[in-house]
């Protein structure tokens, strides 16, 4: 089940803050898996080309348009497209798929990726790792936006509910 690689990478930070990990090899996993994981689906688009967007998964990713205006800025920018959508949570996957697509040379997609991958990783595992401690903190006030959104929730459905019963109780005309 594919995950966003953020969640891994934040794991392996908190983990390797409390000891449970060693960070200067948690770290270089994080990256493997991460690389790893792009290198996948650009060769799944270089392998099945243009059929993968017929593909109903990818079609809620990569929609036609898309995938024209990414395969335009490859034939363009093909570094710097792979480095910029490295940092687009939205649009990586279909971005990597597309760079197989578009028949980026491999070389130059691993190189932009991993270069790119090199600043990102480091700094979300960073983040994570000196400020592991506030987690708990972070996670009660999740908690109490939560509730304050579900209250909310809760206000509207209440709302739509009355609105939708004076409205009904207008339409039917009433006999005596």
């Amino acid at each position: 089940m594919p995950i966003p690689e953020e969640m891994p990478i934040v794991a392996a930070g908190i983990l390797s803050h409390q000891g449970l990990a060693r960070w200067w090899l948690a770290l270089p996993i994080c990256l493997l898996g991460v690389v790893s994981g792009d290198v996948v689906l650009y060769w799944i688009g270089r392998r099945w080309g243009e059929r993968v967007l017929d593909w109903r998964v990818v079609r809620r990713v990569l929609t036609a348009p898309r995938a024209e205006r990414l395969k335009q800025a490859y034939r363009q920018h093909a570094m710097k497209t792979v480095a910029t959508a490295r940092h687009v949570a939205g649009l990586r996957a279909a971005a990597f798929l597309t760079a197989g697509i578009a028949r980026v040379p491999f070389w130059k997609f691993v190189l932009a990726d991993a270069g790119a991958a090199a600043v990102s990783v480091p700094f979300a595992f960073a983040l994570a790792y000196f400020f592991a401690d506030q987690v708990g903190a972070i996670l009660a006030d999740v908690r109490r936006v939560e509730r304050w959104l579900a209250l909310a929730a809760l206000i509207g459905l209440t709302g739509v509910v009355v609105v939708y019963v004076v409205r009904g109780n207008r339409r039917v005309p009433r006999t005596r």
